[in-house]
């Protein structure tokens, strides 16, 4: 069953937190996040992508980068825009974009739950990438983003969340995306207690988004018993910091590709092969393809879309991985006809978060790819399904929005 443990957050104050606020550091590259703090040295970026304090074209990845987020978080503390609460309190975070409202719960859970897979997974993780945040947490001392996690939905917590959402929130603003941010502070004992138990009883935690950086904090959490060996089990670093939402909340948006060759095939080649196993269907040059229903996909191929249907034959729908609309692109087109047998390290493949629309999918291929795909999204019940078999999806598969900012709720390991 899923431990849930209150806090002492390291937070902004209140006239600086949606200056503090920052998106996720994997959504941007350097040069992207160089341009986000321009006028701006409240952002957490500074803490989260630290290179940008540093000469132009300096390896992301060295010990000076890394320094440089340490120096830069402590910092922010010693100056006054970070505060730590005096107390361990629960918080409840809710996102807005558009009509779609998500309400959290921001808490820590317990290394051991992840490594005794009640914190379930859907994703293979990349050791260098692993490796940077391990740096990254372990000389912060800190678990600086949070991982986003979701569980089935259970009415008692929903309540008890309603309820401390009516008072008078701790951060309330809209950043400049749109997204509105909202943030209220559990400092009851009472209700604190009582909502760890009721994730007591929830037998498992899925992670939605940040596999990198849960395994990342597993590890440095591991690395920290090796050199305490008389460690309890309650000292912080046994736990790291999470947004537990429940699963009827979520968003998972499409992760389109973008593909820069036919392998070799010519047009009529490729579509040749490609009706072998889909229905294809011709759409015209200004007639993007969204796909409205499962096993159904959107193509840009020189100039026009195209509606792609997966034939019956080709997939097992028992499978809880072989029927995704991720796997059967990938099993029956991407892979066989393409050549792209590792989405995760072919330089020749591209994604696109839904967030972007198709009309980013067919400017990348009119400007340099040379094929498109437009997919349905994932679901969250598809995503549970496949950790609860134990399973991983292939890569890319969610694109969760909105994404939960890095900065408002800072965990310290010591």
């Amino acid at each position: 069953m899923a431990v849930l443990r209150p806090f002492k957050a390291v937070r902004p104050v209140q006239s600086l937190a949606a200056k503090v606020a920052a998106l996720p550091y994997d959504v941007m590259d350097t040069e992207e996040a160089r341009a986000m703090v321009k006028g701006n040295p409240y952002s957490f970026l500074h803490v989260d992508r630290a290179e940008i304090d540093l000469e132009v074209g300096i390896n992301p990845y060295s010990e000076a980068v890394y320094e440089k987020a340490r120096q830069n978080l402590n910092a922010m503390m010693r100056e006054g825009t970070l505060v730590q609460d005096q107390a361990a309190n629960l918080y409840v975070y809710r996102q807005k974009l558009h009509s779609r409202v998500q309400t959290g719960l921001v808490g820590c859970v317990a290394i051991d739950d992840y490594l005794d897979n009640v914190i379930k997974k859907h994703e293979h993780t990349r050791p260098d990438k692993e490796q940077d945040r391990i740096n990254h947490v372990d000389y912060c001392d800190a678990n600086t983003g949070p991982i986003f996690l979701t569980y089935k939905s259970k009415n008692e917590i929903a309540r008890i969340i309603t309820e401390w959402t009516e008072r008078t929130p701790l951060y309330d603003f809209v950043a400049e995306d749109g997204i509105s941010h909202t943030v209220w502070c559990i400092d009851d004992a009472g209700s604190i207690d009582w909502l760890c138990q009721l994730f007591g009883s929830i037998p498992s935690l899925y992670i939605a988004d940040g596999h990198h950086r849960a395994a990342s904090a597993v590890k440095v959490g591991q690395l920290r018993r090796k050199q305490n060996p008389a460690f309890t089990g309650d000292e912080e670093f046994n736990f790291f910091l999470a947004v537990l939402f429940p699963d009827k909340d979520l968003n998972i948006m499409d992760y389109n590709r973008v593909v820069a060759d036919l392998n070799g095939l010519s047009e009529g080649e490729f579509m040749r092969k490609a009706a072998e196993r889909f229905e294809v269907s011709e759409l015209g040059a200004n007639q993007p393809h969204k796909p409205e229903a499962r096993h159904t996909f959107g193509m840009y191929l020189a100039g026009r879309w195209y509606k792609l249907t997966a034939r019956d034959e080709i997939f097992d729908p028992a499978d809880s991985v072989a029927r995704l609309d991720v796997s059967i692109l990938q099993d029956n087109l991407l892979a066989p006809i393409l050549g792209i047998e590792d989405p995760r390290t072919d330089k020749r493949i591209d994604f696109i978060g839904g967030i972007r629309g198709l009309d980013e999918v067919q400017r990348r291929v009119d400007s340099g790819m040379k094929v498109g795909f437009a997919m349905y999204p994932t679901s969250i019940e598809d995503l549970m399904d496949v950790a609860d078999a134990g399973k991983v999806m292939p890569p890319k598969s969610t694109w969760f929005e909105p994404k939960l900012r890095s900065g408002l709720f800072i965990h310290n390991l010591s």
